[in-house]
């Protein structure tokens, strides 16, 4: 499988990466799609320590745990366990950071971390304090890079103008596009990479798209007009290739984007996301086709 350069960093992540928040609880079974995306060629795993109550990075650490000089671990951190588990709170202050990558060192089985992410982030955020944290975990040696992951525009102009990050993880798929005017060319022209999450958009960008077109639509599409759109796509673009390839594609397409996370819950799910990621790139009439078709929308929320 092909890689692309984390930024400004000297990691070179695959273009497909396994978003573990979904391999589930069960070890063996989630043991098992983990052995899989290595067996795809995948190099990147994406975990959280709000995942499971820490679990997640646990089964994340002692799958990879023989091959963790060959991997990129990256975990995020911000959002605070309730004692009683009953939800989370946020906390980007300096102080609960350099506690909670010691926890996510430890339950990962690990060192280091290769690539350490602000699990969200607001503009009331005293963001020069949450900075002089990573800052100091990547000259303690903890961590290696840090990034965010974070969709408000506002917040990213903030780290990009103040800050070191390689990445920044973002929601993008062909049905939200919002990341395309605002963010992507920014981060791009400041030599800062992409991760995105959700480019099948909850499975509506895949061949199962219509069985899961819900009633409350999509983002700002009404579930009238994803049922327009939806076929439209497909009708023009998926005659000789799955959906899935379409969508993970049009992700790849951008130039800011180096990986592309994905979920799984089964081994199948695995291979047939690396499947569409070995497959051919899109070309500019297929390009062109998706953005006539769908929509460039903009944020309107998340300031």
């Amino acid at each position: 499988m092909k890689k692309r350069k984390l930024g400004n960093s000297d990691l070179w992540v695959t273009e497909l990466g396994l978003g573990c928040m979904s391999i589930g609880t069960e070890e063996r079974a989630a043991r098992e799609i983990i052995e899989t995306a290595l067996d795809e060629g995948i190099n990147y795993f994406d975990t959280a320590d709000l995942y499971d109550f820490g679990e997640n990075e646990k089964i994340v650490g002692t799958a990879l745990k023989e091959v963790r000089e060959h991997v990129i671990l990256a975990t995020k951190v911000g959002n605070r366990w309730k004692p009683d588990q009953s939800g989370w709170s946020w906390d980007p202050s300096k102080h609960y950071i350099k506690e909670a990558v010691k926890q996510s060192l430890t339950r990962l089985g690990t060192d280091y971390i290769d690539l350490y992410q602000l699990h969200g982030g607001t503009i009331e955020d005293r963001i020069d304090e949450t900075i002089e944290a990573f800052e100091e975990l990547k000259s303690e040696g903890y961590i290696r890079y840090y990034g965010i992951s974070s969709i408000r525009p506002n917040v990213i102009r903030e780290y990009v103008k103040k800050s070191h990050i390689a990445s920044c993880m973002m929601q993008y798929s062909i049905l939200d596009r919002r990341p395309e005017e605002e963010a992507l060319p920014l981060l791009h022209q400041q030599g800062i990479s992409v991760v995105t999450r959700g480019p099948l958009a909850k499975g509506l960008l895949s061949d199962k798209m219509l069985e899961k077109v819900a009633q409350k639509g999509y983002q700002d599409y009404s579930q009238k007009e994803l049922l327009e759109v939806l076929p439209a796509l497909k009708d023009k673009l998926a005659a000789q290739r799955s959906f899935t390839e379409i969508a993970l594609q049009y992700n790849l397409a951008n130039p800011a984007v180096a990986s592309v996370i994905t979920g799984a819950s089964s081994p199948e799910q695995v291979r047939s996301n690396a499947r569409a990621i070995k497959s051919q790139p899109l070309t500019k009439e297929e390009l062109s086709l998706i953005k006539k078709i769908s929509k460039a929308n903009a944020y309107q929320e998340h300031r």
